[in-house]
């Protein structure tokens, strides 16, 4: 039986989330920690709320994953300019420079990974990626507008 696209997806997401066991193993990180530390090196200092709705997740599991990365020296909290209610979380010194590294590490691995594909090929692979992801984004955004309780009936 030839695998759909959805199987080699699935082994493709599968993968990754190997790697990511195995590059965290004996750290602190994990994927959620690294989601917040991904939003703060693409947005800069944002709030816990922002940051909550980012991650879509509830103010109090950010504020668990906050704690544990400001325990860790990778963030830190600091006063809102404008709202003395607020606090922004901010990447440390640390915490950039795991980032950078992060960064340099995604791209290389990406490099490796596109030597696998033809060079004629590379084009067309990243705009069928890019055409996958936005369509699977559009049926996942009509499926919760839909359901947004999540639950599918059989």
């Amino acid at each position: 039986m030839t695998p759909t696209l959805l199987d080699r997806l699935l082994l493709i997401s599968e993968l990754f989330q190997r790697d990511l066991e195995r590059a965290f193993t004996g750290t602190s990180l994990s994927t959620a920690r690294m989601h917040v530390l991904w939003v703060l090196q693409h947005e800069g200092p944002v709030t816990q709320q922002t940051l909550a709705e980012r991650l879509e997740v509830t103010p109090r599991n950010i504020s668990a994953l906050v704690d544990a990365l400001e325990e860790t020296g990778y963030v830190r909290r600091g006063p809102h300019p404008t709202d003395r209610r607020a606090h922004l979380v901010a990447l440390t010194g640390e915490g950039v420079t795991l980032m950078e590294r992060t960064s340099h590490e995604h791209a290389e691995l990406s490099a490796t990974l596109f030597e696998a594909v033809e060079p004629r090929d590379r084009e067309a692979l990243e705009r069928g990626l890019d055409a996958v992801a936005a369509r699977f984004a559009e049926l996942l955004a009509a499926a919760m507008a839909a359901d947004p309780s999540g639950e599918s009936t059989p």
